[in-house]
């Protein structure tokens, strides 16, 4: 059987640190390493993975202070590119901070790679249900996070991602030249060379922990690092359109009201239908229901300003705003 490495980057996530690690070393297939690269943590993350690396063997942090926005412009790329030269398997999976893994996660995600039938794979990522904020619910489809871990995705994300590391040598490794947005680049350039092979019930569940204005931060983040990257032009294209409807209707509403109900009918589908039937379920039986409409409504009206203005913003300056680690 080949062996597996595990790769994580993280800074200051000491909080999160326990949970993310604990899932990683109780997989039913064990990896042979998890390597953590810490981009020099403050927050007692460090001193955290060297103390657990005492009581697993397979457990492997390395320091790296070039990992960090203050020395490089994509430091979450550059801890997976130093993890992964440090990695002695050839098979490469990806996790991230503020994740935790099914116990079957690794096995099924790595399967096609150890079986020869591919050399990348994609597993996705959906919401952790316990302690999921309303703001999580409103926003996750915008991510690309599902709700249910049963629902097909087709997501690049690397919070759930394994390939052959000769095929990691091939394309250069994840760009350092983003902030946020390395997966996109990186599946990019990996599609171009293989077709990935996208594994069910192999998601990531992610902990996102999101209030309304963390929400929107990260989306802007993330359009900034698009418009940075200046990928996902269609994107860019569609969120204007929309803004430009929206106005339109406004201003028209003074003779007609119809326009405005249109938009107001897309707005409507674009806010439930990637996962309305899943949001449902989800909220059905609590008291938040009302609640949770509500701000996935009101999230999806601000998704396209948000994201059209940052993307513009992002290809304009070509400067990633830091997270709260890096700040």
């Amino acid at each position: 059987m080949q062996g597996v490495s595990v790769v994580v980057t993280v800074l200051n996530e000491v909080e999160d640190l326990g949970m993310l690690v604990g899932s990683l070393l109780e997989q039913q297939l064990a990896a042979t390493e998890v390597i953590v690269v810490d981009g020099g943590s403050s927050d007692g993350t460090w001193e955290w993975l060297v103390e657990a690396a005492k009581s697993h063997a397979s457990l492997r942090p390395i320091r790296d202070e070039s990992c960090n926005l203050r020395q490089c412009a994509g430091p979450i790329s550059r801890g997976r590119n130093v993890a992964i030269a440090a990695a002695g398997t050839e098979i490469i999976a990806c996790a991230d901070a503020g994740c935790l893994y099914a116990p079957d996660w690794l096995e099924r995600l790595t399967a096609p790679l150890r079986q020869g039938t591919a050399e990348y794979a994609l597993g996705g990522s959906c919401l952790a249900a316990e302690g999921a904020t309303v703001w999580d619910l409103a926003s996750a489809p915008f991510f690309g996070v599902k709700l249910d871990a049963a629902e097909p995705t087709k997501s690049c994300t690397a919070r759930s991602m394994a390939f052959r590391k000769e095929l990691w040598q091939r394309l250069g490794g994840f760009s350092e030249t983003v902030f946020f947005g390395e997966d996109t680049l990186f599946d990019r350039e990996a599609r171009s060379l293989t077709r990935p092979v996208f594994v069910d019930r192999a998601k990531a569940f992610y902990r996102p922990q999101y209030g309304f204005r963390s929400a929107v931060r990260q989306l802007a983040d993330y359009a900034v690092s698009d418009g940075i990257a200046g990928v996902r032009p269609v994107r860019l294209f569609r969120n204007a359109a929309r803004c430009m409807a929206e106005i339109f209707a406004a201003v028209v509403l003074v003779w007609a009201v119809i326009p405005l109900l249109v938009v107001f009918a897309l707005e409507m589908y674009f806010a439930f239908r990637l996962d309305g039937r899943s949001l449902l379920r989800a909220a059905g039986r609590s008291w938040r229901l009302p609640q949770m409409l509500a701000a996935r409504m009101m999230f999806s009206l601000l998704v396209p300003w948000i994201v059209a203005a940052n993307q513009v913003l992002g290809a304009w300056r070509k400067t990633p705003r830091p997270n709260r680690q890096n700040r």
